[in-house]
């Protein structure tokens, strides 16, 4: 046997082994807790606080039935119902593993799943959907496509960029925003990505002063986007559709507009991840070509570090003709993430199997279907009374203070033409409390007080509550203040919901007494807990 013959013998057996070991790896990891694969492939805001069992969200990675939840704006604990459906899937994907490899057989279920999400958000089939681990994941995969498209002489403006998440100031000039990707990669937090720096605009939406929405955020996204395209720039307009405090903008006329003026410059990208809109109104969207970033979890109630991007066919046709992608982002990409039909970009992606992304997109699936299986009738009384509920409590508290209710020139004719989200302000004696003593209260919100008072005030205090995390509020000449907020999401639908109508409402209104005690509780740490008690629990936590 010659030298030659020995190598060419060799290489093939070495890929192979190279092949098998990577696949009994990734068997290997199927069998670990179901909690620490819920956690895993994401970034450091899933870790968990072992002490406490939750992560930065203040969520477990198993059911906690116990807890009071209205923070479906933030992130909620994942239920029972989608628990099991994560261990039946796990156990499916095992059996297909040993035949198939785990790599070919995620893949294979990752298309199933883009099938299933289509179908329940009534998407048409010309609608390509990347899967990625959080929203901010699926803002890079969007930058990166728009500048494969326009070339990158791209400026991003982001709108509403004082209510996206906290790695929007990154993620938007093609930078990392954390430490580690969710593929286990070290870098450096606001280093740029390779071939994915990009110039920002932030257009702030909320007035400090009034705690209200600007009132001229469409003329000032039409003014910047002029001044850039003039400038010889092409634009990614980042809109909000909606935001932490529930707020759309700009408005739908303004996007028509942007698109009439600057056709084939503007490239439009709608933040939906709070996914608090109709299929109405996500078909009008996708049929004028804008790409949409969404989540799993917020209103939905899957677990944390859900994203995807719904693609238009025919941008993701363009993306076909030789377009090149910046080389960083597949840092941030595996290859079951993009879909079958994106032969190059699946060609240039690692086979990596992110198990947490594809479970917590496993749970996620599984309350939409549920909450689409609710009748659409029930789902806009229900949101009605819950919202009326809300905003009668927060206007009677002498320690809530709400914000202006949410408005919008664009009509919907589902439940989501009323709000979701209602954010307050705490006070004391008619004085705001400051960040820190906020930050406190939402704390301390989560822990049972029952011990330190008698009666039904001690049942109030035991209550364990967790409510959309603070949002800081800049005011002009004065110390940051912050809003927390109490939601409406899928969970508070579909656990009430039932066949019987009578029994649905006895229910509806259980959920109502459920809110009336989260407030309730916020009055009692706010007017009994003295400002020294809550810094001491905020730095304890």
């Amino acid at each position: 046997m010659t030298p030659a013959a020995t190598r060419s013998e060799l290489l093939p057996s070495s890929r192979s082994e190279q092949r098998g070991q990577r696949a009994a790896t990734g068997l290997r990891d199927l069998f670990a807790l179901l909690g620490d694969l819920l956690i895993d492939g994401g970034d450091t805001r899933l870790a968990l606080d072992r002490p406490w069992g939750r992560n930065a969200y203040g969520c477990s990675p198993a059911p906690v039935p116990d807890l009071v939840c209205f923070a479906s704006s933030t992130a909620s604990p994942i239920s029972e119902r989608a628990y099991a459906r994560v261990e039946l899937a796990r156990e499916r994907l095992m059996h297909a593993a040993i035949s198939l490899g785990v790599d070919e057989a995620l893949d294979r279920r990752t298309e199933e799943m883009r099938c299933e999400l289509r179908g329940h958000l009534r998407l048409a089939d010309d609608v390509d959907i990347v899967f990625s681990p959080s929203g901010t994941d699926a803002q890079l995969h969007a930058l990166a496509l728009v500048r494969a498209l326009l070339g990158e002489h791209v400026t991003n403006v982001v709108v509403a960029s004082d209510q996206t998440g906290s790695g929007t100031a990154a993620s938007a000039r093609g930078c990392h925003f954390s430490t580690r990707t969710a593929n286990g990669l070290a870098v450096t937090r606001d280093a740029p990505i390779h071939g994915l720096a990009s110039e920002a605009v932030f257009l702030p939406l909320l007035d400090g002063a009034s705690m209200r929405p600007r009132g001229d955020i469409a003329p000032a996204v039409l003014d910047t986007v002029e001044a850039i395209v003039r400038g010889g720039r092409n634009v990614l307009l980042q809109v909000m559709d909606s935001s932490k405090l529930g707020w759309r903008a700009p408005g739908l006329a303004c996007l028509d507009e942007v698109i009439r003026r600057w056709p084939g410059r503007v490239q439009i990208v709608v933040d939906a991840c709070q996914m608090r809109l109709g299929p109405g109104r996500l078909r009008w969207h996708l049929d004028r070509g804008h790409l949409v970033l969404m989540s799993g979890s917020k209103f939905y109630g899957g677990p944390a570090f859900s994203g995807a991007l719904l693609v238009p066919r025919r941008v993701a046709s363009a993306l076909g003709e030789g377009h090149a992608v910046a080389p960083g982002l597949f840092d941030y990409v595996n290859r079951s993430d993009w879909p079958l039909a994106w032969t190059d970009l699946r060609a240039r992606s690692a086979p990596r199997a992110n198990i947490g992304q594809w479970l917590r997109w496993e749970a996620a699936l599984e309350e939409i279907a549920a909450y689409q299986a609710v009748p659409a009738a029930f789902r806009r009384m229900a949101i009605r009374q819950l919202g009326e509920a809300i905003e009668s409590l927060l206007l009677l508290s002498p320690v809530l203070r709400p914000f202006a209710p949410y408005a919008s020139a664009d009509e919907d004719n589902d439940e989501f033409g009323r709000p979701t989200i209602f954010p307050f302000a705490l006070q004391r004696e008619g004085r705001p409390l400051d960040l820190g003593e906020t930050h406190a209260v939402y704390h301390a919100l989560q822990y049972d007080f029952g011990s330190r008072f008698s009666g039904r005030t001690a049942a109030v205090a035991a209550r364990q509550c967790l409510i959309g995390q603070p949002v800081r509020i800049e005011r002009p000449g004065e110390a940051p203040a912050a809003a927390l907020r109490l939601c409406i999401g899928a969970r508070q639908l579909t656990e009430t919901w039932c066949d019987d109508v009578t029994t649905a409402r006895v229910n509806l209104e259980a959920e109502i007494d459920r809110i009336a005690d989260v407030v309730a509780k916020t009055e009692l740490l706010v007017s009994d807990l003295g400002s020294r008690d809550l810094r001491d629990i905020h730095h304890a936590n």
